[in-house]
This record gives structure tokens, C-alpha cells and sequence, in this order.
């Protein structure tokens, strides 16, 4: 049932949020189908950003100022916000961080020192770079065996071969909700009751996923969560790290410095309290702040209702690339949203990205952080157009007009 107390879905208003899509790009009005890497920030993000910098500027917890309790204030604030955005139990279960990496090399750092040599950890073959390399770097330096659970050609998991992969040994299941390379979703909460039943902890790598669907912590019932400020229309250098309260409780400090302290001396130091045991020193305070801003912007909305409107986007943007007899789509997963990824034959996705740059449409072109997946594929990389409730079906037909212009220009 409609929620009378939200802001009605209409993107030609929506789009009036955001200024940089307003801008032309080599005199083309600009098409922005790159918000896998990162989003366009709506104005009230943009007019927070300045408030703090312009009057609010302060550090926080430490002053008995005006403007440090003001800080300190909204900041904690914002905390809140995030909290209730993805329903976790208790603020002081929400960790800022510098984004996903940071909240992924978090937990390998912390949680991994309580793992012993032989203990095995899990990620699947389609994850990107940051939540490969950090549990590599783990499992080297403390001797653990790291699997990875395969996918079909369709990009989608093998749960099967995932079940039988479990097993007492399993300490640590790590995988992405949404795919950044293919749009695949996960059935997370499949994954997640499946290795808790082998008494194994789970990482849901959400860079992908705050952004386009609803993200219920604790009906997902995971046991981390990480999602990055600058792909959720908040800035870049502010992250979450979402995680169980008696698991942070007993996860030792990552990092050392102020605030994470409750008593220093030089002989011993005694750790402070959640959440701020995992922050140490300065924060980014405005992105923290502004990152509430942004996720305060998203609740306006019915997110079925953006979620709804982008999977109908993905839909259509992949039918009219299946009529391109030289297009190799790459991601087809069932279950699917916001990403459409494609090779053409005989042709660099680099040229074509490129060419569709100089007819005002930004994708992103490469192996996007995923170079095992791409190796999978057999593929140096691929055209990703990665969507946000902005875009509109008129913005993919111009993309797929300009796509069979570069197409006879280089073929």
C-alpha cells in the first residue's frame, strides 16, 4: 500500500535535486550511467556540506564549545540516521569509516586476529578487488585457507557447490549483496543461514546495494555489514561498518589514537567504549554529517517504488542491447538490477566508451575492480551503464543510438 507520508515518485522533479545533471559535456546534455562508481549529490547534500564548512566547523568529543557540541551533536545524529536507515539494533553497532575497503580491511584486520592457522574463509568469484585482496592478506599472514565459491555464465552463484563448500572449518563468509560488475543479487539471506548453521560469521559487502534496494540488517540477520557515503548520493572519504554488538564487543582496536582510548598510560592503555573503540582520531565529521543528509534524502521515498523504477530500467536497456547482433551481454542473472554490462566483437570497450564520452554519456569501461571475474569471462573488460533512480528511459534510448554510432564508427 501506497505510504501517503512519502514524497511521490516523479523523476523529471527528482532530477531538479541533482545540479550536475544539468551541465552539458562537449555541448551534449550530460547522461551520467556511471553511479556504479559513484552517485551525483542531490542539493541538500550539497547546501550541508557547505553549512558545515562555512559556520559549523569543529572537531567533536572533545570541546565544550558552541560549535564542538553542535558538531558533535550531528554528527552523532547522523549516526542515528544510518542506524535506522538500515535497521540496525543500537547506534553504537554503526562504525564510521573511510567507505567499503576500509570497513572490509576493518573486520579482516580485527575479527581475523581471533582466527588460528587452518580456519577457512569464503568469498565468491564475483567480488570486487576489496573484498579479495584484504582476506588474502589475512589468510597469508595468519595461515588461513581462503575459497572461492563459483558462478555460472549467467553470473549467478552456485549455492550447491557453496553448500558443500561449508563446514566447520568455515570461520568467515564474505560476498557482495549486488554485484558491481554484473548487477547479480545475491540471495543473501540464503547465504547467510547457511553458513550461520556451520557456526560461521557473514561479511555483506553493500557498496552496491543501500542505493537500489531496502537493506533490513536485522531481518538479513548478517553479522557485518559495509557500504561506502559517496555511492549512497552522500561524499566520498565516509563509510559504515555495520556490525553485531557482543562481535565488536570482542573484536580487538584496528587502529590506535584518540578517542578510541578510555586510559592511557605509559606502561597500558585501556580501549573506549563502541562505537567510538573503532575510531581512531579525527573523523570525517562533515562526511558523516552529510552522509545522514543523503540517506535522510533517500527516505523521502518508497524505496519498493526506486527499486521498482530501476530493475524496469536495467530491463529495458538490456533488451535493446540484445538487438545488437555483435553485443555480448555479460551478467545475466536472473536476478538483476541497475547494471548492464556488455562486450562488442572485435572492438576495445575502452574505444567505445570513449566515443559514447564524446556524445555526453559517461559510462565506465575496464574490469572494474573484478579482474578474477573478467578472467572467468575470458575478457580484458567490459561497457558498464550503471543506473540511479534519475535516469530515464529516453537517457537509454540516446545511449543505445550512440552506442550503434560508435559501434559503425570504429567497426
Amino acid at each position: 500500500m501506497e505510504n501517503p507520508s512519502k514524497r511521490k515518485f516523479n523523476v523529471r522533479d527528482i532530477r531538479q535535486d541533482f545540479p550536475a545533471l544539468r551541465q552539458q559535456v562537449y555541448g551534449k546534455n550530460l547522461i551520467y550511467f556511471d553511479n556504479g562508481a559513484t552517485s551525483q549529490k542531490p542539493q541538500m547534500v550539497l547546501d550541508a556540506i557547505n553549512q558545515y564548512y562555512s559556520k559549523d566547523n569543529a572537531n567533536i568529543h572533545r570541546g565544550v564549545h558552541h560549535l564542538s557540541q553542535k558538531a558533535t551533536n550531528e554528527y552523532e545524529e547522523a549516526r542515528e540516521i544510518i542506524r535506522r536507515f538500515i535497521n540496525a539494533g543500537k547506534k553504537e553497532e554503526i562504525i564510521f569509516t573511510k567507505g567499503t575497503t576500509d570497513g572490509i580491511n576493518l573486520v579482516a584486520n580485527s575479527f581475523g586476529e581471533l582466527l588460528s592457522a587452518g580456519d577457512e574463509i569464503m568469498i565468491s568469484a564475483m567480488e570486487h578487488h576489496s573484498n579479495i585482496v584484504p582476506w588474502q592478506m589475512l589468510a597469508e599472514r595468519k595461515k588461513l585457507v581462503l575459497k572461492v565459491i563459483p558462478i555460472n555464465k549467467r553470473g549467478e552463484l552456485l549455492m550447491e557447490e557453496y553448500q558443500n563448500m561449508l563446514s566447520s572449518k568455515t570461520k568467515l563468509v564474505a560476498v557482495t549483496h549486488i554485484s558491481n560488475s554484473l548487477g547479480t543479487v545475491n540471495p543473501v539471506e540464503q547465504i547467510i543461514q547457511a553458513a550461520h548453521a556451520v557456526g560461521a560469521k557473514v561479511l555483506i559487502d553493500g557498496a552496491q546495494s543501500v542505493q537500489h534496494t531496502k537493506v533490513d540488517v536485522t531481518a538479513m540477520n548478517c553479522d557485518f555489514f559495509v557500504f561506502s557515503g559517496h555511492k549512497v548520493f552522500g561524499p566520498t572519504g565516509i563509510g559504515v561498518l555495520y556490525g553485531k554488538e557482543a562481535l565488536l564487543d570482542e573484536m580487538p582496536p584496528y587502529q590506535g589514537g584518540g578517542d578510541m582510548i578510555a586510559k592511557v598510560t605509559f606502561e597500558r592503555t585501556t580501549y573506549n567504549e563502541l562505537p567510538f573503540k573503532f575510531e581512531a582520531g579525527t573523523p570525517h565529521i562533515a562526511g558523516g554529517i552529510c552522509l545522514g543528509t543523503a540517506l535522510n534524502y533517500l527516505d523521502q521515498f518508497n524505496p519498493h517504488e526506486l527499486e521498482e523504477y530501476e530493475r524496469e530500467l536495467t530491463e529495458y536497456a538490456q533488451e535493446m542491447l540484445e538487438t545488437f547482433e555483435n553485443i555480448k551481454l555479460i551478467g545475466t542473472a536472473k536476478n538483476k538490477t541497475s547494471v548492464v554490462a556488455f562486450t562488442v566483437d572485435g572492438i576495445h570497450p575502452f574505444d567505445i566508451g570513449t566515443l559514447l564520452d564524446k556524445q555526453g554519456i559517461a559510462v565506465r569501461t575496464g574490469h572494474h575492480c573484478t579482474q578474477p571475474l573478467m578472467d572467468f569471462y575470458q575478457i580484458p573488460g567490459t561497457v558498464r551503464a550503471s543506473f540511479a533512480f534519475y535516469n530515464t528511459r529516453e537517457e537509454i534510448d540516446q545511449f543505445i543510438a550512440a552506442v550503434e554510432k560508435s559501434i559503425s564508427m570504429l567497426g
